[in-house]
């Protein structure tokens, strides 16, 4: 008897999807894949047709009904959201009277975020293999659906995908991660450093008892209501100042708190008991992953203390590995965080665009490589 073939499909509402069918497949360690950060964003309206993300899953179930590879995507109208910046291939596309938007978008909404986007079942032994396949099915899909282009962001090194299908044009960037080389202390960690750049961070880590700050570090059932009514102001204001308007919801928050908490950190700065200043994280077993953080006034320093050395004497703690602390910023590397390579897998329709952008594509990774050899001179370690 011949066993019926493998059945894919795509769907627009995670919420047709099971909780536990998903993460069974996607797995419970990494926050941002699990069904529970997905259907937050969807269930809050954060990401919708509305706000530009229609959902546009692709799921893969065997002959036992059982899911075995699954892909978070999005039909996108726009570029907000995703950190990896294609707005100049939008504007050449408009230039040549064609329509870059829509396009389809394998991403975590507003996450900027290294990890798996074509998620295979440890189950199946050819995890590469299907993963080519399960990418040019979704390049298939693309092809009779009304969008320009296939876009997979924040993948881990891509290279042997590429090898397996050379229309996938390859992106590189920098991100700066700290790396936990098992210390002891945040002392430990600071005797790694030049003197200067030691006395430095001692100095800016002064704000808290120059300003009669506390510092309370939340999980799970920890933070409470009152806590996510803080973080969210603190949220507005800094969103505020930086965009004009929020992209998340309260209510994505709020979800999260009712069914990932476990995964969730919160660092929360108080004077005299009251709070002024908050940061969230997520957690696995390996990263600490800093997201957000707002402060309802400004106060020197504190955004280096709640948002890279609390992460850092945290994941010292808890035998953390790496801490991400977020798109870009050059200000980190001072502080202990290096630049490493982030990639991501496109996709483009129109072939004369495909080898234009291939062709930016190989110039922008060799000026990536000079970037980063060039950053890590200014490593702030010890015979650096």
């Amino acid at each position: 008897m011949v066993s019926s073939p493998d059945k894919y499909f795509f769907i627009n509402n995670i919420a047709s999807v099971d909780v536990n069918d998903w993460n069974e497949c996607a797995g419970l360690d990494h926050p941002f894949t699990r069904h529970e950060y997905l259907s937050a964003l969807e269930r809050s309206n954060s990401a919708s047709t509305k706000t530009g993300w229609t959902p546009f899953h692709y799921i893969e179930k065997n002959n036992k009904n059982k899911i075995i590879a699954v892909c978070p995507l999005y039909i996108k109208s726009h570029s907000f959201g995703e950190y990896i910046f294609d707005h100049a291939w939008a504007d050449a596309y408009h230039r040549h009277g064609l329509n870059y938007y829509p396009k389809l978008q394998s991403a975590i909404p507003f996450t900027p975020v290294t990890g798996e986007r074509i998620i295979v079942s440890d189950a199946l032994k050819d995890k590469l293999s299907k993963k080519v396949e399960i990418i040019n099915r979704i390049i298939e899909k693309t092809k009779k659906i009304n969008v320009s282009s296939l876009h997979f962001n924040f993948l881990p090194q891509p290279n042997n995908i590429k090898q397996q299908n050379p229309e996938l044009l390859v992106r590189q960037g920098i991100q700066f991660h700290w790396k936990n080389n098992n210390y002891k202390s945040f002392d430990d960690f600071l005797k790694t450093l030049s003197s200067r750049k030691r006395k430095v961070i001692k100095k800016e880590r002064l704000c808290i008892d120059s300003n009669n700050l506390k510092i309370k570090l939340l999980i799970g059932d920890k933070i409470t209501s009152e806590h996510w009514d803080f973080f969210y102001q603190c949220y507005l204001n800094t969103t505020g100042r930086k965009w004009g308007s929020a992209y998340l919801t309260k209510d994505f928050f709020l979800e999260l708190s009712k069914t990932l908490a476990d995964k969730i950190l919160l660092i929360i700065a108080l004077k005299e008991e009251k709070m002024v200043a908050s940061a969230i994280n997520f957690l696995s077993s390996t990263h600490l992953y800093g997201r957000l953080w707002g402060t309802m006034y400004d106060i020197p320093y504190l955004h280096f203390e709640l948002c890279y050395y609390q992460a850092i004497e945290y994941a010292i703690a808890n035998n953390i590995k790496i801490v991400e602390a977020g798109a870009q910023g050059e200000h980190k590397l001072q502080r202990g965080y290096m630049p490493e390579k982030i990639w991501s897998l496109h996709w483009i329709k129109d072939q004369q665009f495909s080898k234009a952008i291939n062709k930016y594509l190989d110039q922008e990774i060799s000026l990536t490589n000079k970037q980063k050899k060039d950053l890590e001179q200014f490593a702030p370690f010890k015979n650096n």
